[in-house]
């Protein structure tokens, strides 16, 4: 099922939004009050309507109760409608569009009596970089995290860099990557989980991306092991870590063959989404997938 783009409702004033963005919500068809919220950020080009129509999430958050928030960029802002995660002004606490999506997630939490241990963020492309910014620069708001086709946090500061990163090349050692996120904040935990996506053939945002995602939460989360490894689906690896008390903590999906996009499973029952550019049908719906890993919805 299909929601319209007059299925989300423009939010108004949220704050001061130092990082002058737009925002929308989708409230469930099934909503209660203490039920979950999950921020979905588009990628570039898009915009909130057109990711929810291609990704699924109002179809299953009105299956599961969950509130969506969806920020959105001004193309004053950026003229590919991409979140600035690489701008020093738009990828620390305390300002620029960080600070506008915390200011959107607290009001929806509070006019919407949202679970605040149920609050998750994801994103695609810019939208999964800023999700990476997201949980550095304000983790006490998040229960877990989705990042697909994104970047690690801090991985660059500058147009010049982005576009290296976004190539493969250059970054952050694993160390530094760790102590980026540590800096951010003072936060000391419980850290959000941790979902990363990606195509081993996206030729946008090179996929070893995933691998430093990766790299920088381990130690955050004192996962030192990996705890599992698996081809499951159509052609896709997923590799877990758990941390000290066996919790998992970070999941890793490699969709083989795939390009730049969200990857979706449209197809039967469960299906959801709906294929075009940069939403990508290989049979597995990364919306769902996430949901569950998430404990939102069972496996």
């Amino acid at each position: 099922m299909l929601n319209d783009a007059s299925s989300l409702i423009a939010l108004g004033a949220f704050g001061s939004d130092p990082g002058s963005l737009s925002a929308e919500v989708y409230l469930p068809h099934s909503f209660k009050k203490n039920g979950p919220l999950v921020v979905v950020l588009h990628g570039s080009t898009q915009s909130a309507a057109s990711y929810d129509a291609g990704s699924g999430w109002s179809a299953l958050a009105d299956d599961l109760g969950i509130t969506l928030l969806f920020p959105g960029q001004r193309r004053t802002n950026n003229p590919l409608g991409s979140f600035n995660w690489f701008k020093q002004s738009d990828n620390h606490r305390g300002g620029g569009e960080p600070m506008s999506i915390a200011q959107m997630i607290r009001l929806v939490a509070n006019e919407h009596s949202i679970d605040p241990t149920r609050i998750f963020i994801t994103g695609m492309s810019s939208g999964g970089a800023m999700t990476s910014v997201m949980l550095a620069t304000y983790p006490e708001l998040f229960a877990g995290g989705a990042i697909i086709a994104g970047l690690p946090y801090r991985s660059a500061n500058s147009l010049v860099q982005a576009l290296c990163r976004m190539r493969g090349f250059g970054g952050p050692s694993d160390r530094k990557l760790e102590r980026l996120v540590r800096d951010a904040t003072d936060f000391d935990g419980p850290w959000p989980i941790i979902s990363v996506w990606h195509g081993d053939n996206d030729k946008t945002v090179a996929s070893s991306n995933a691998r430093a995602i990766v790299h920088q939460w381990r130690k955050i989360h004192q996962a030192k092991a990996l705890s599992m490894e698996s081809s499951q689906g159509p052609g896709s690896t997923r590799r877990v870590w758990s941390d000290q008390s066996g919790r998992d903590v970070i999941e890793e999906i490699i969709v083989h063959g795939m390009g730049h996009g969200t990857p979706l499973g449209t197809a039967g029952k469960e299906g959801l989404g709906k294929e075009g550019k940069y939403m990508l049908e290989v049979g597995i719906s990364s919306t769902r997938r996430i949901a569950e890993f998430w404990g939102l919805a069972r496996a």
